[in-house]
């Protein structure tokens, strides 16, 4: 976790909450779901925090996949499944966001696999390439390997990043209300070009959102920004355009790290108010790191941004 932060500490009988970043991040200790997870529990979850970090949670991969039925209708391995993704996870509601195959050896760097994990390493928001994207993901630690190798998660305060932002590109993106094509395809070649060389985004399907958006639990504007976008529409310089905002909102300032401690960690994140990224050794490395991630479908107004209203979803092998 950042040196850097601020924390404020509140006490209960179940459970210490520390806030970070004047309320960006949390961190939760005494928070226990081994007997389950009731809605109590699920509740001190919902405030507008961009993410929390539950130390030592007790969850199993069914309570797991129930805790994350809390938040919403769950999305699934179903795409990836299709494109040739051997799933080593009991359900398709996990995520496998680990360096481990089907038969326990580590992933390949080289291998399409190994290839595309790099695209997880640039800041992103999951599933915006999706006709309907994700709203809340909760990552669960399985096996980490020995202290000092690396594999944390970054996020970045895309609301307070806006709030700060420049008079003339605040009016832009107000008068404006730019439209962002977003593709999988075109993160991963970002983090992987050769690899990924052939591949042309534009012949793949993209998720199209407003740029600039409210954030429905907290009120507040927030900038829809991820590696994931390939164009801004109607600006001729897309690109640019796009750069400045994303050194922007990706400033010191505006980031958090979190780092894994214990079996049973557990992150969750709005993705609709926050970029997150994996730290370097997350996929790399001799040791074994098995992590699996629920994913929530959206339920704002947002969700479907301007896409159609098809289970049609993007996946890599």
């Amino acid at each position: 976790m950042s040196t850097t932060v601020t924390t404020t500490t509140l006490e209960s009988t179940k459970y210490q909450l520390s806030e970070i970043k004047n309320g960006f991040g949390a961190e939760i200790r005494g928070l226990d779901f081994t007997n389950g997870v009731n809605d109590d529990d699920y509740r001190v979850l919902l405030d507008a925090y961009g993410a929390v970090m539950i130390r030592k949670t007790g969850l199993t991969d069914e309570t797991h996949i129930a805790l994350g039925r809390k938040f919403g209708e769950l999305d699934d391995v179903t795409p990836y499944i299709k494109a040739g993704r051997k799933n080593r996870c009991k359900y398709v509601e996990l995520f496998d966001v680990s360096n481990v195959e089907e038969d326990g050896s580590l992933v390949d760097p080289d291998s399409p696999r190994g290839q595309a994990n790099k695209g997880n390493c640039l800041f992103h928001v999951d599933s915006s390439f999706n006709p309907r994207r994700a709203g809340y993901s909760l990552l669960l630690v399985h096996e980490l390997p020995p202290p000092g190798n690396g594999g944390g998660i970054a996020f970045a305060d895309t609301r307070t990043a806006f709030d700060e932002i420049d008079s003339e590109t605040r009016r832009a993106l107000v008068d404006n209300d730019y439209i962002a094509a977003h593709s999988i395809v075109h993160s991963k070649k970002l983090a992987a070009p050769e690899h990924f060389a052939d591949v042309d985004p534009l012949k793949h399907a993209m998720g199209r959102h407003h740029l600039l958006q409210r954030h429905e639990m907290s009120g507040r504007m927030n900038l829809y920004l991820a590696a994931h976008i390939h164009h801004i529409e109607g600006r001729h310089d897309s690109s640019e355009f796009f750069d400045k905002l994303f050194r922007h909102c990706t400033q010191d300032k505006y980031v958090i790290e979190f780092d894994w401690e214990d079996e049973g960690d557990l992150l969750i994140w709005d993705n609709t108010c926050t970029m997150h990224r994996a730290l370097g050794g997350t996929f790399e490395g001799k040791y074994r790191r098995d992590m699996r991630r629920v994913t929530v479908h959206d339920s704002s107004v947002h969700a479907w941004g301007l896409n159609e209203h098809t289970n049609v979803r993007q996946g890599l092998p």
